[in-house]
């Protein structure tokens, strides 16, 4: 590893330079104390130039195979390419010797997961899963409300995560070729998902719809999941693109009181806009009038409960723990256990929209 000293950064290769690669991954792993982006991949001339303008010094590889064949000047690989390629290239990755963070969905399976898990085990190598949304502002106040008591016992927790887009995009995301891992329950599905998991555990039980709305749309776009979790919160989530009207992003009802949050989180639009997280300097700050509110037998549309303080978002986090785990050996912000546990809730979903039938979750 090159990232040996103590204060000597970790170099990163960064594989793809799409939405996921440019507005995200490049600019975290740039703003990370501990890391510093050394090669950006890419076959595309424009991104080449995108990636050189935006990161002056940057080294460009136009295929993975240029990065095996130099993986002793680097510590990490983030894959950030199209879902088909995260197995076969965080694969080569491990066997290249390289430590390796993949965008999410991490595979198409669980047991594909569990094998790229064994892998980095075997070797001796981090293996994460950028599951970024566990630091979306709105979401870090949900888990800090639910742990401070207030509400009770949790008796359901709802999140929605609904876009309204009425004409298909195109592209490899809305493709219906099952190769591709396309469509919304996989994409946003695992956002929604793994943060359930993340609040209330593991879950035993999956019912789940999810539709193909537009005209020329291949891939769903609209999903719901109805989870049972082992402790007995039961998890209902959304993910559209066809919601005309958004209801709230999150509404947690417990056994004394009940919170609700509309809006998103702003650290995508702020990303997107070309604004980047500096340390020591205000990031995903929630507006007052964005704050969630908390209260019994009110609605919030209307003003009931009081206004609850939203926790700032905070993406950057993931990397400077990624950063910590490959200096001090300590587990990553998100395991590929953790990935393959999510995974198994999104085939029985998948199964269970299918068939029209609840499915028992595997344990993993």
């Amino acid at each position: 590893m090159t990232g040996t000293g103590t204060d000597t950064p970790f170099s990163v290769g960064l594989v793809g330079y799409g939405v996921a690669g440019s507005f995200f991954h490049a600019p975290l792993i740039a703003a990370a104390e501990g890391l510093v982006l050394d090669t950006v991949v890419t076959s595309s001339p424009v991104r080449q130039e995108q990636a050189r303008a935006e990161f002056p010094g940057v080294r460009i590889a136009s295929s993975p195979e240029e990065l095996w064949r130099r993986a002793g000047e680097l510590d990490l690989v983030v894959v950030a390419s199209p879902n088909r390629t995260h197995v076969p290239l965080a694969t080569a990755a491990l066997r290249a010797g390289l430590a390796v963070v993949v965008d999410k969905p991490l595979a198409a399976t669980a047991a594909e997961a569990r094998d790229l898990s064994a892998l980095a085990a075997e070797r001796g190598l981090l293996l994460s899963v950028f599951q970024n949304r566990r630091w979306d502002g709105d979401f870090l106040t949900v888990a800090r409300v639910v742990a401070g008591g207030e509400l009770g016992i949790v008796q359901r927790f709802e999140s929605r995560f609904e876009r309204w887009r009425p004409q298909p995009k195109g592209g490899w995301r809305e493709s219906g070729d099952p190769q591709e891992i396309g469509g919304l329950l996989y994409d946003l599905g695992s956002h929604v998902v793994d943060q359930a998991v993340t609040l209330f555990g593991p879950v035993v039980r999956v019912y789940a719809e999810s539709d193909v709305r537009r005209g020329g749309a291949e891939a769903d776009d609209d999903t719901f999941f109805a989870l049972t979790h082992a402790g007995g919160v039961r998890s209902h989530l959304w993910v559209s693109s066809t919601a005309a009207q958004l209801g709230p992003r999150f509404r947690v009802l417990g056994s004394r009181a009940g919170y609700v949050s509309y809006g998103m989180d702003p650290q995508e639009a702020a990303l997107r806009a070309g604004r980047r997280p500096v340390p020591g300097e205000p990031w995903g700050v929630v507006e007052e009038s964005g704050w969630g509110r908390i209260g019994a037998g009110e609605s919030p549309v209307t003003g009931g409960g009081r206004p609850v303080p939203a926790e700032p978002g905070d993406y950057p986090a993931y990397y400077d723990l990624i950063a910590e785990a490959l200096r001090n050996g300590t587990p990553p912000p998100v395991t590929a256990e953790q990935a393959a546990a999510v995974l198994a809730i999104l085939e029985a979903a998948r199964r269970s929209a299918r068939e029209g039938i609840t499915v028992e979750v595997p344990s993993v």
